[in-house]
C-alpha cells in the first residue's frame, strides 16, 4: 500500500485525468474514488485542488465532446453502441430521450450521478443539432458539480479515509478477491436485467415491408406510432394513416377496438 500510495502522489494527476476520460467514455473505470482519495491526499497538501478539477475537468469535457460529436454525425446508431457499452438496460435510449425532452439541457447537471445516462446524454445531444456552446456550458457545469462534490467528500473526510485505506492494506489479496467477485456479480446483474426486459418484448413482430404488402392487400390495420417527440423532430416521417400516441397510454377499454381488427404498433 505504501507503494502504491507513492505512485499514486508522483502520477495522480495524469490518472485522474485518464479515468475521468475512460469513465466518461463509459468504460468500467470509475473515477469517482480518485476523485475522492485525490482529495483527500490534498488535505494534506500532496495535491492542489485546483490542478484535481483541473485534470479531471479536462479528461472528462474531452471525452464528452467526443460523444457529441459521433452522435452529431452518425445518430442512433451511436446511442445503441453508448447502451451496450455502459451495460445499461436496452430501454436507456427511450429513458434518456424522455428526460431531454422534459428538462431540455438543465438534466446534464445530474446527469453524472446516474450510470447510463450520463454516456448516454451526450450523443444525444449532437444527434439532434444542440449549439456546441450550449452543450460545453451546461456540460462544464454539470462536470463541476461532479467533480467538486466528490473532490469535498475527500477533503473533508480525509482522516475517515485515511483510517479506511489503513484498515484495506491489512486485508491484502483478500481485498482484491473481493473487488473481482463484486464486479463479476455487478455485470451479471446488468445483463440479467437486460435479458429480462428484452424477454418482456417478446411479442409477434412484423417487418416494414410486411405492413406495407398487408396494407396494400386491403387489410384494416390500426398503427400507432409510439415515438416521443424527440425522436419525430429528428425524423418527422411516419406511416401514412398512423396516430400518434406514447406508450404510457396505449392501455384502451374493453371494446374499444373490433378483435378481428389488427394493431400494429412501431417506435424508434
Amino acid at each position: 500500500m505504501p507503494n502504491l500510495l507513492q505512485f499514486l502522489i508522483k502520477y495522480g494527476y495524469v490518472l485522474l485525468f485518464g479515468a475521468a476520460f475512460a469513465e466518461q467514455l463509459g468504460l468500467p473505470l470509475p473515477a469517482v474514488p480518485l476523485l475522492v482519495g485525490t482529495g483527500a491526499l490534498a488535505r494534506t497538501g500532496e495535491f492542489s485542488l485546483s490542478r484535481i478539477v483541473l485534470a479531471a475537468l479536462i479528461g472528462s469535457l474531452i471525452a464528452d465532446c467526443v460523444w457529441y460529436r459521433l452522435g452529431w454525425r452518425y445518430g442512433r446508431s451511436v446511442l445503441r453502441l453508448v447502451c451496450r457499452i455502459s451495460l445499461a438496460p436496452d430501454d436507456c435510449i427511450r429513458r434518456t430521450e424522455d428526460l431531454f425532452e422534459r428538462r431540455g439541457l438543465w438534466a446534464l447537471l445530474p446527469a453524472k450521478f446516474v450510470p447510463g445516462l450520463n454516456t448516454a446524454a451526450l450523443p444525444l445531444l449532437g444527434m439532434v443539432k444542440t449549439p456546441l456552446l450550449s452543450f460545453v456550458i451546461f456540460d462544464v457545469a454539470g462536470l463541476m458539480l461532479w467533480i467538486t462534490l466528490y473532490t469535498s467528500l475527500g477533503y473533508v473526510f480525509s482522516r475517515q479515509i485515511e483510517e479506511v485505506v489503513d484498515y484495506l492494506s491489512r486485508l491484502g489479496a483478500s481485498l482484491f478477491a473481493v473487488g473481482v467477485i463484486a464486479l463479476a456479480v455487478y455485470v451479471a446483474y446488468k445483463f440479467d436485467q437486460r435479458r429480462r426486459f428484452l424477454k418482456r418484448l417478446s411479442v409477434p413482430r412484423i417487418t416494414p415491408e410486411q405492413l406495407k404488402a398487408r396494407m396494400d392487400g386491403g387489410n384494416d390495420i390500426l398503427i400507432f406510432d409510439t415515438r416521443n417527440q424527440l425522436d419525430r423532430q429528428i425524423d418527422p416521417v411516419r406511416i401514412p394513416g398512423a396516430f400518434h400516441l406514447l406508450p404510457e397510454y396505449l392501455q384502451f377499454e374493453p371494446g374499444a377496438f373490433s378483435p378481428a381488427r389488427e394493431i400494429a404498433v412501431y417506435c424508434t
